[in-house]
């Protein structure tokens, strides 16, 4: 039998790389998935990538609550339920000192980023316990372990939503509920060409895209970014019973990173 057969997963961020990557997986493995993102365009390609009937989408803006409620009913109203939640939407911001950075652009990244996480739990939880139980998946990144340097906001945010899926494992766990977050090195997705395009314009040129590339690819021990799809299969190991004494954990998908210093 598939790994979520009869599952129901909402997947913000879902218009993204990696978001794509896991409602595929999980279509596959039996779920029905909701897919969740500000860009309707993106999110209807997404849908018709995926094919079949396993797969849906709402139009939202997860920073703000009226809307997160509107998708968690949606989701309830058209499959009955949520059994996995996969809090995936983030945005990188821009790559300044922090003395430089601009607090609008902080204030945007930890909205989307920390904001939106709590938001989804507050309105997923309840749901989630008229099941029995489920799966709530973070993403944060290896950003939220370690510091980098132009970032900051970034990097605050992966370490919030760290310490926000501990608190949300213990007061979940009576409730049969798991929270886990996944911490993904770069992966090719459009984030990482974003970043990558700031690093080349912040060395006023010096420096092309690939080579940011190669250098960033050479801090990891396996020497390379990981495919979205390698992060999804984490994310689909801790969405099914697989995992089902899993709570409260960090798991990385980082090539090795986090095994010593870059």
């Amino acid at each position: 039998m598939a790994r979520l057969t009869g599952k129901v997963a909402v997947i913000t961020g879902g218009a993204g790389g990696i978001g794509r990557a896991a409602a595929k997986l999980f279509t596959e493995e039996g779920a029905t998935v909701l897919l969740v993102d500000v860009n309707e365009a993106a999110l209807h390609d997404a849908v018709q990538t995926i094919g079949g009937h396993g797969a849906s989408y709402a139009v939202a803006d997860t920073t703000q609550p009226e809307q997160v409620q509107y998708f968690v009913n949606m989701a309830v109203e058209r499959y009955a339920g949520i059994d996995i939640f996969l809090a995936n939407a983030g945005i990188e911001g821009v790559l300044q000192p922090i003395t430089d950075y601009p607090i609008e652009v902080f204030d945007q990244v930890m909205a989307v980023n920390v904001r939106a996480v709590w938001l989804g739990l507050k309105y997923v939880i309840p749901v989630m316990r008229t099941r029995g139980g489920g799966s709530i998946i973070i993403t944060s990144s290896t950003a939220g372990m370690r510091g980098g340097q132009g970032m900051s906001p970034y990097t605050t945010s992966k370490h919030a939503v760290i310490g926000l899926m501990r608190a949300a494992a213990q007061e979940c766990a009576p409730l049969g509920i798991r929270v886990n977050t996944v911490n993904p090195a770069a992966t090719e997705t459009r984030m990482m060409r974003s970043i990558e395009e700031m690093r080349t314009s912040g060395a006023g040129g010096a420096v092309t895209v690939e080579q940011v590339k190669r250098r960033t690819a050479s801090r990891i021990p396996l020497q390379r970014y990981g495919a979205p799809e390698e992060v999804a299969r984490m994310m689909l190991f801790l969405a099914s019973d697989e995992s089902s004494f899993c709570t409260g954990g960090v798991y990385m998908v980082d090539g090795g990173m986090s095994a010593g210093p870059a």
